[in-house]
C-alpha cells in the first residue's frame, strides 16, 4: 500500500488501514462520491481495526461541498439517563468514573447517527456532482465481508492487546472478542467479528435508523441492561446526530475549518491563527517548533476553560477566533522562552480518514472509542464494542464537564478542512488525544506554509505536549529524528523534553490528508506510523 498518491482525476482516499483504503477506492471506482466512499470506509475500519474505533463510538464529519460550503455532522452521544453522580458515588463508592467496564459504557454511540446524516448528504449530490446513488447494502458490504471472514491483526492491535490486557480482561465480552484461545493474538492472526457482521447486514437491509429505534437498538439496549450500563433503550431511541456550522478562522493563506464543541476544534484553529501571527519564515527551525508548542499552550488554556456540551455554552466562541483576541494572545507568546506548562489530561484512541472527488466534494472524518478498546465491553448479540468517552466527565458539579444524564462529553476529536487562496482544498486530521491539534498544526504548517511535499510533511518528525494514549507524561516529547541542535535549543529555552527512542512513534498519532488541486487533480497521503496509506482512481 502506498503512503502517498497523486495525479488522480476521479477521487482519492486515505486511511490508517490498507484494507479500508482499498474499500474506499473501490467505491470511487464504482461511481460513488467521496461521502459514499467515506461511509464504506467508516464501516470497514470498524471491522478491521476494532481496537482503534468501532460502531459503539462517536464520529464527526466535515464535508466541503462543490459550492464551497462546509458543514459539520456531529455524532456525539450523550450520557445515559441512569448515568448520575449518585450511581457512581453512592451506589458504587467511586470518586471518579472508571475507564473500563459497564460503568464506563455510559454514553450513547453517536457514530451511526452521523452516518445517517452523511448518507442523506451523499444522496443530495445526485444531479450536482458524482455518485449519490449507491445503495447502503453496497456501501456496507466490504465491512460485512471482513467481519464475517475475519481480519488480520495488525502490529498495533497485537501490541495494545498485551498492554491493555490487565485493564480490559474483566470487561464483558472483551476476551471472547479479541483473544485467541485465551491469549493475545500474534501479528497476522485472523479474528472474526461474526456478530458485528450480522448487525451490519441488518442495518444494510433495515436502514441505519434500526441501530437506535429498531431490532438492533433493542438488542443493544438489552445487552447494556444485562451488563449494568447506565444507557437505556429510551436513550438510544431519543438520539439523533446533528448538522451544524463549523468553526472557522481566516488566515493569510485561506480559511481553516474545524468542528465546534463538544470537540476541541476551537483549539486547533487558535493554534494556526496564533502561529501565523508569530511570522515564522523557516520551517523546522526553533521558531517553528517552539512557536507551535507555545501556541498550543495558549490554545489549550482557552479550550479547557470553555469547551463543553454546546447546549451549556453561553458565550460566543467566535470571540476567540477574532483578530482582536488572537493579536493580544499572540503578543503574550515569548518567542525565545517556554511558558510554564500546567498538565491538561487527554487520552486518545481514534482514526481519521479523508476522501475527495472530482466534483469538489472533500470529506474529513474522525471516528473514535476514546481509549484503545474503549470501555472494553463487547455486546454479545450485536458485536458492538462500546466507547468509554463518558469517563471524561467529572463527578464534581462545578467542573467544566460535569456528569449529567443527557449531557454530551468533551471530545478530543476534530477533523479539519482548509480552503486555500491558491485554490487547493485540503482535508487533514489525526488521532491521538491532545496530540490531535498539534499534529494537525505540524502537517498544515509544513505543507501549506513552508511548502513541504505532502508525503514529507506527514513523514517528518513530530512532537507532543501533554498526555495521550494513557500516558502520565505531561512534558514535551519529541521523536528521535529531530536535529540534536534543535532539541538542545528547545531545552535551553526551558522546555521539559523527553526524546523518544522511536524514530516513528505511535504516541504522535496517525495523520493523513487529501488535497483537491485547482486543476482538478487529487492527492492523498497517510502516516508511516500507521497501517494504511492512500489510493485513488
Amino acid at each position: 500500500m502506498n503512503l502517498h498518491t497523486a495525479g488522480h482525476r476521479k477521487g482519492v482516499v486515505c486511511a490508517p488501514h490498507a484494507v479500508t483504503v482499498e474499500d474506499g477506492r473501490h467505491i470511487l471506482a464504482e461511481g460513488g462520491n467521496a461521502i459514499e466512499a467515506m461511509i464504506a470506509m467508516a464501516a470497514s475500519i470498524a471491522a478491521v481495526y476494532p481496537h482503534m474505533n468501532h460502531i459503539g463510538g462517536d464520529g464527526f464529519w466535515l464535508i466541503r461541498e462543490p459550492s464551497g460550503r462546509v458543514r459539520a455532522l456531529m455524532g456525539a452521544g450523550p450520557a445515559g439517563s441512569k448515568a448520575t453522580v449518585r450511581l457512581y458515588r453512592d451506589d458504587h463508592g467511586l470518586d471518579a468514573i472508571p475507564p473500563r467496564g459497564p460503568l464506563a459504557a455510559l454514553t450513547v454511540p453517536g457514530a451511526i447517527g452521523a452516518w445517517m446524516l452523511a448518507l442523506e448528504a451523499a444522496k443530495a449530490q445526485v444531479g450536482k456532482g458524482i455518485g449519490g446513488k449507491m445503495p447502503l447494502e453496497e456501501l456496507l458490504d466490504p465491512a460485512i465481508r471482513h467481519a464475517r471472514a475475519g481480519y488480520k491483526v495488525t502490529r498495533s492491535q497485537a501490541q495494545l492487546t498485551v498492554e491493555k490486557y490487565a485493564e480490559c480482561e474483566t470487561a464483558p465480552g472483551w476476551m471472547t472478542a479479541f483473544l485467541i484461545d485465551g491469549k493475545p493474538p500474534e501479528v497476522g492472526a485472523t479474528i472474526k467479528q461474526t456478530a458485528l457482521a450480522a448487525t451490519l447486514e441488518q442495518l444494510a437491509q433495515a436502514g441505519l435508523d434500526d441501530f437506535y429505534r429498531g431490532d438492533v437498538g433493542r438488542e443493544i439496549a438489552a445487552d447494556l441492561e444485562r451488563i449494568g450500563s447506565p444507557v437505556t433503550r429510551d436513550d438510544l431511541a431519543r438520539y439523533s446526530a446533528v448538522v451544524t456550522e463549523p468553526l472557522s478562522v481566516k488566515l493569510n493563506v485561506g480559511t481553516a475549518y474545524n468542528t465546534p464543541p463538544p470537540t476541541q476544534g476551537l483549539a486547533s484553529l487558535i493554534i494556526l491563527a496564533l502561529f501565523e501571527r508569530l511570522r515564522v519564515s523557516q520551517g523546522e527551525s526553533f521558531a517553528h517548533i517552539h512557536g507551535l508548542v507555545e501556541a498550543t499552550k495558549r490554545a489549550f488554556r482557552v479550550r479547557d476553560r470553555v469547551v463543553t456540551d454546546p447546549d451549556k455554552i453561553t458565550i460566543d466562541l467566535n470571540q476567540f477566533l477574532a483578530p482582536a483576541f488572537l493579536d493580544a494572545d499572540a503578543a503574550k507568546i515569548d518567542v525565545a522562552k517556554a511558558a510554564p506548562w500546567p498538565a491538561p489530561s487527554g487520552k486518545g484512541d481514534t482514526i481519521w480518514m479523508g476522501a475527495a472527488d472530482s466534483s469538489g466534494l472533500v470529506v474529513s472524518y474522525i471516528q473514535s472509542l476514546y481509549w484503545e478498546f474503549g470501555s472494553g465491553c463487547v455486546l454479545p448479540a450485536t458485536g458492538v464494542l462500546m466507547q468509554n468517552r463518558g469517563s471524561s466527565f467529572s463527578l464534581e458539579p462545578n467542573a467544566v464537564n460535569p456528569l449529567i444524564p443527557g449531557r454530551r462529553p468533551f471530545h478530543t476529536l476534530n477533523p479539519a478542512i482548509a480552503s486555500l487562496k491558491d485554490g487547493r482544498v485540503i482535508a487533514y486530521g489525526t488521532m491521538g488525544g491532545d496530540g490531535q491539534p498539534q499534529s494537525q498544526a505540524a502537517v498544515f504548517t509544513r505543507h501549506v506554509l513552508f511548502g513541504q511535499p505532502l508525503e514529507q510533511a506527514l513523514d517528518a518528525p513530530r512532537w507532543l505536549l501533554g498526555r495521550t494514549w494513557g500516558s502520565t507524561h505531561t512534558n514535551l516529547r519529541m521523536e528521535s529524528r529531530f536535529d540534536g541542535g534543535l532539541i538542545d535549543r528547545m531545552m535551553s529555552a526551558g522546555h521539559d523534553i523527553d526524546v523518544l527512542s522511536d524514530a516513528y512513534s505511535d504516541t504522535m498519532g496517525h495523520a493523513g490528508a487529501v488535497v483537491l488541486h485547482p486543476n482538478g487533480s487529487l492527492e492523498g497521503g497517510h502516516d508511516p506510523r500507521a497501517d494504511g496509506g492512500a489510493a485513488g482512481v
